[in-house]
């Protein structure tokens, strides 16, 4: 790759960046008053990070089985309003616990 080359990459990207921070200040320039749009809004960053971090979480461990274990119980934990780390912590020993069972039972 020619450094020519890689300076246009560098400038496209900068510009997609910059456009993507740069036009809701422009197009949104008073406060949005709009039930429907405020609250679209306010649950993007959680649907942006949900679609993010579920096919990562699925994934991870080499195996679905032990994978929706570890899923199972970090949101039952969340769901019972525990600290980030118990429920962290628990998630990774449920994955760990199952997959010593499934590697015992020669099914892993």
């Amino acid at each position: 790759m020619t450094t020519a080359r890689f300076m246009a990459y560098v400038a496209v990207m900068a510009l997609v960046t910059y456009l993507i921070r740069m036009l809701p200040l422009v197009v949104f320039k008073k406060k949005i008053t709009s039930r429907f749009i405020r609250s679209f809004l306010f649950y993007v960053p959680y649907a942006v990070l949900g679609a993010m971090t579920l096919p990562d979480i699925l994934y991870s461990t080499g195996n679905t089985l032990t994978a929706v274990a570890g899923f199972g119980v970090a949101l039952v934990l969340s769901w019972k309003e525990k600290p980030l780390l118990v429920v962290a912590l628990s998630a990774c020993a449920a994955v760990l616990v199952l997959q010593l069972i499934l590697n015992a039972l020669g099914m892993a």
